[in-house]
């Protein structure tokens, strides 16, 4: 028999945001990309979020908050959500770049904790 696995949903990832959405920012994911829940997200110097990438040059390379919805921006730009400060996140639900160092992952988590947003193992 087939095991059955469910699909990562917003409770495994979010374990506590400040009320009123204050936890939250409406964001515009550039095109030509298809971002999961959980994905660490930078925000580009035109203002459009793309997936972290540790080894750019610009602010991509900066964690500014956490994807929580999908985004399916592969044909256009789509609108989606993200926690960007007061918050907490589960280590394990993260979704990072393939190629990121160990360095580089705790640089961004520290990154993410000075907006607020904190990683926790233990969630």
């Amino acid at each position: 028999m087939p095991s059955i696995q469910e699909a990562m949903n917003l409770g495994d990832l979010l374990k506590f945001e400040a009320s009123h959405f204050y936890s939250r920012d409406r964001v515009t994911v550039a095109a030509n990309q298809n971002l999961k829940l959980g994905c660490v997200v930078a925000i580009a110097p035109d203002g459009l979020v793309k997936a972290l990438e540790p080894d750019a040059i610009d602010s991509l390379n900066e964690a500014a908050g956490v994807l929580i919805v999908d985004a399916d921006a592969t044909l256009i730009d789509c609108d989606a959500l993200i926690v960007s400060r007061h918050a907490i996140v589960a280590h394990r639900a993260l979704i990072w770049p393939p190629s990121i160092t160990p360095e580089q992952k705790v640089l961004a988590i520290n990154q993410l904790k000075r907006l607020g947003v904190l990683v926790r193992t233990a969630v």
